[in-house]
């Protein structure tokens, strides 16, 4: 009881809903209503600081607004009348000690406000807490072997890659999973250390974290797979297949700029979620939005990358194209063919709370930032803000309505295993690789995919949709979704509506065989090479939707080697030429050097070339370094 009301504390005072919940559930606490802000607001009352006499009258009309807001909230979720909402108990009971605990507050508290000071809480109790959670994990402790999940290794070098990370050991690393692939076989499946800061229980091989722009990946995965069921062009206008979305001289961009970030609209919502946020957990405003945007410069003219726009673009095309939701072709296209069922979302849904990994950031690693000054003319202060974004965002990023919302840019939760595997599969061209066999348990593929639920039908395309694309066979309908916490709605809360050819091709649920793309150039298509090289920029380090690399050991120019890496460190990619593919997840985020060491000790050992973003002195994305300034590659008007 002493940790679970240690890590209740720190999650209150760190803004982590999933610390919060796996807090109540360690108490013995059973949630009936899915509602972590609400139960944010409230367990945050406890520790709320001490006010003087003269302003209790205020807080105590503060906190009855607030207590009318959650009874509200909690009447429209659970759909009661004014006297069952009054009569409703979201949980059973609290236990006894941490009533003693609140009442212990309250009237320390009364104290505080009696002698007319004010006492933070969260500052004094933090440190105790801290001591109280971690125990033994204290920060700079070497880990031991049952820091690695107890796994069989499947190599020589997935054996050194663990005495790589023991070395390395928790001031490095918070939480870790490193998985690869060598000619459609598993050669490594590695998990290590916490899910989080203040949530010491260990990292799993299922466990979800959040990747950011490695969801780009996935993203542009989706309309390849668009493409390639005739759902599509890339040569084709967006406006063609999203009517609204052809104003504001968006009428010439076409669905290869998107993928190629070079549609001009990289700022796009910028101002509108500066002045709001949270307006990108919401799914169907954003794609109204994005609409309403102008683009900068001359789609193809210049590569600038496009950090949050790329996924409402490319998430409005694949919804336009198909007639159906996001996360429905996520399912059909990726999740079901590659059998990684419970182990890659965008968007996770209620019900996965207790695998999430939990964000921190590296301090030391963003004092580097400072040293970027040197070898870039990026301005002092622009850095600055840089720094304070990356410290922000864990605050952000481990709230659960932004990781339940649907940002397919930035919001992939998935596991290194599940990513993996995705990229084995691009590698061999689209080739399902046989069943995951490593022996990490639970095994790949076992949990119950649970998608979001759907909205809304959406408007189908305006010229020929139906007859030219075959686009979407029914309606999302308007199913009717009951409470996540314990039941689930009919179809799994989720509408169905099956590729029939994609089912037949990928061999659904068999987890091995079959393919994710029928055609033979997919590849090319995936680099911007070949009859797809004048779609992409002839400068640019992006080819359709994935980071192009070049060999860093050799300098002999570019490998065909392709994949994308978040902000923070995680990363997936593969090389083409030797069969390989790899995935990295962590969730302290730093400007990557615990990725590249990974990378570059697995290749090394393998004798396969290091592709310049993991190499010591190797040029860096833009996701890998922090680096939020946007860099430009331009072309003259006559190659264009």
């Amino acid at each position: 009881m002493r940790q679970a009301l240690a890590k209740m504390f720190l999650s209150c005072a760190e803004g982590d809903h999933v610390a919060l919940l796996s807090a109540f559930s360690e108490m013995g606490l059973k949630l009936r209503v899915d509602m972590p802000q609400q139960a944010m607001d409230i367990a945050t009352v406890f520790f709320r600081q001490s006010t003087t006499a003269s302003e209790a009258k205020e807080n105590i009309k503060t906190l009855n607004d607030q207590r009318e807001r959650n009874v509200k909230a909690l009447q429209e979720k659970m759909k009661l009348n004014k006297k069952e909402v009054q009569r409703f108990n979201p949980v059973d009971a609290f236990p006894g000690d941490a009533i003693i605990f609140m009442r212990v507050l309250n009237l320390l508290r009364g104290l505080s406000a009696s002698l007319n000071v004010r006492i933070v809480y969260l500052d004094i109790m933090r440190p105790f807490a801290e001591s109280t959670l971690l125990g033994s994990l204290t920060h700079g402790q070497i880990p031991n072997s049952q820091w690695i999940f107890d796994s069989p290794a499947n190599s020589d070098v997935e054996s050194k890659l663990r005495n790589y990370l023991l070395e390395l050991g928790s001031d490095k690393i918070l939480g870790i999973q490193v998985c690869a692939y060598k000619d459609g076989k598993v050669i490594i499946d590695t998990a290590a250390g916490m899910l989080g800061k203040y949530d010491p229980r260990p990292v799993q091989p299922d466990s979800l974290f959040p990747v950011f722009s490695v969801t780009k990946g996935i993203t542009a995965g989706m309309v390849h797979w668009l493409v390639d069921k005739g759902k599509l062009k890339y040569e084709e206008t967006v406006a063609n297949i999203w009517p609204n979305f052809g104003t504001n001289g968006k009428e010439l961009i076409k669905v290869h700029h998107l993928l190629n970030h070079t549609s001009g609209l990289h700022n796009a919502l910028g101002d509108v979620v500066k002045n709001d946020p949270l307006l990108v957990c919401d799914w169907e405003e954003t794609l109204n939005q994005i609409t309403k945007s102008t683009p900068e410069t001359e789609p193809g003219s210049a590569q600038i990358y496009h950090y949050l726009s790329f996924g409402w673009l490319c998430g409005g095309v694949i919804e336009h194209a198909s007639g159906k939701k996001f996360q429905e072709i996520l399912e059909e296209a990726i999740v079901r063919p590659l059998h990684i069922e419970g182990e890659l979302y965008v968007g996770i849904p209620p019900g996965v709370e207790s695998r999430l990994a939990a964000l921190t950031v590296d301090t030391e690693e963003l004092q580097k930032l400072s040293g970027i000054r040197a070898g870039a003319d990026v301005p002092a202060a622009l850095l600055n803000n840089i720094a304070q974004m990356a410290s922000g965002v864990p605050a952000i990023f481990n709230t659960l309505n932004v990781r339940r919302a649907i940002i397919p840019a930035a919001n992939g939760h998935c596991s290194a295993r599940a990513l993996a595997r995705y990229y084995a599969a691009l590698a061999a061209g689209g080739s399902v690789p046989p069943p995951h066999s490593s022996g990490a348990m639970p095994p790949l593929g076992s949990h119950v995919h649970t998608p979001k639920f759907p909205t809304a039908p959406l408007k189908k395309k305006k010229k020929g949709a139906g007859k030219k694309k075959g686009a979407g066979g029914g309606s999302m309908g308007d199913l009717k979704v009951q409470d996540i916490s314990g039941g689930s709605s009919d179809r799994n809360g989720y509408c169905q509506l099956r590729t029939s050819d994609a089912d037949s091709e990928a061999g659904s649920g068999s987890g091995g065989g079959g393919r994710m793309f029928g055609s033979d150039r997919i590849l090319d298509a995936f680099m911007g090479v070949g009859e797809y090289e004048g779609m992409a920029h002839r400068d640019g380090k992006f080819g359709l939707g994935f980071r192009r690399y070049d060999d860093a050991s050799s300098g002999s120019g570019r490998l065909r080697c392709f994949g994308h890496s978040g902000m923070g460190g995680s990363t997936g990619f593969c090389d083409v030429e030797n069969g390989f593919a790899i995935a990295v997840t962590v969730n302290k985020l730093s400007l990557g050097s615990v990725t590249r060491g990974v990378v570059r000790l697995v290749l090394e050992e393998l004798g396969l070339p290091v592709p310049d973003e993991y190499s010591a002195t190797g040029e860096k994305g833009p996701d890998m370094m922090l680096n939020l300034t946007t860099t430009t590659t331009t072309t003259p008007p006559q190659l264009r």
